[in-house]
């Protein structure tokens, strides 16, 4: 054999090797993606039938809708304050993890970790009933004299951020962790010693450094978020929808498949126009910041 067929076989060895597991993940990604968009392009008969003929209703009757704007819109500021909360209480709580010493680290790593070993249909029940009239959220407030009656938390989008941000703490912890692994220590350590405060250390090299896991964790969260459907559907009730909810009426209560169709492909465009967009205007900011 000759070099060039050495080294061409060397070059696509990878890609042969890779191959089969690549073409079945997008077989089994692409292919049900793509049935769903040729679904959403029917028309539902309004009799439990769908028409085999093609047309842009379904998303000319979701955009114009103010019924389905405010879904959206409802869904989006929920995903937004869980992220917003996520990184507020992950980043934090990684970096002290971070520090502690074993075995207390493991400890506590295993106890953040927790919510995502238990169902989440048994960790949604556990917050209805804590957060109910009579929860122990309540009982405490009213013991403390924070509150003078029982403040409503179930059925309310109150409620379903922090059952949300429960559950989705962990895997912002994860991504920040894994992030601050990279970090030498005897770079902060050098930071200190050449006199910068420890604010100054934690904000010019501290978080330069662990921001690719922010901005990682912060994607999934928000994506995850956004397209939860059990926790908004058992704390939110049938008041209180969002996308995945709605979505799912349309598909099993009114049988309007296409138009479950095209919500569930809008909020993938959605998630990934949001994303992609947040993504670049973070990191352009922060590299002004630290830059400066």
């Amino acid at each position: 054999m000759s070099s060039a067929a050495a080294d061409r076989s060397r070059r696509m060895a990878p890609w042969l090797l890779s191959g089969p597991a690549l073409v079945l993940f997008l077989a089994m990604l692409l292919a049900p993606l793509l049935l769903t968009g040729i679904l959403s392009f029917h028309v539902f008969d309004g009799i439990g039938t769908i028409d085999e003929s093609y047309s842009l209703k379904n998303y000319l009757e979701i955009l114009s809708d103010d019924y389905y704007h405010e879904i959206f819109l409802r869904t989006a500021g929920m995903a937004g304050a869980v992220t917003l909360l996520c990184v507020l209480l992950g980043v934090p709580e990684t970096i002290i993890l971070s520090r502690m010493r074993s075995p207390w680290r493991g400890l506590f790593l295993v106890v953040i970790l927790a919510p995502l070993l238990i169902s989440v249909v048994v960790r949604t029940l556990g917050w209805a009933i804590l957060m109910g009239n009579n929860g122990l959220l309540n009982e405490a407030m009213l013991w403390l004299g924070i509150v003078d009656e029982p403040v409503r938390l179930v059925f309310t989008l109150t409620g379903v951020i922090i059952a949300m941000t429960h559950v989705m703490v962990p895997f912002m912890v994860i991504s920040v962790w894994a992030s601050l692994q990279k970090l030498d220590p005897q770079v902060e350590q050098a930071g200190l010693s050449l006199g910068a405060s420890n604010f100054t250390v934690m904000r010019r090299v501290v978080l330069p450094q662990v921001l690719p896991g922010i901005l990682s964790g912060s994607i999934i969260v928000f994506a995850l978020s956004a397209s939860a459907f059990a926790t908004p559907a058992l704390l939110g009730g049938r008041r209180l929808k969002v996308v995945a909810t709605a979505a799912y009426d349309e598909f099993l209560s009114t049988l309007n498949w296409p138009l479950g169709a095209a919500i569930a492909l809008i909020l993938l465009v959605a998630n990934i126009i949001i994303i992609l967009g947040c993504n670049r205007l973070v990191e352009r900011r922060f590299r002004q910041v630290f830059d400066s």
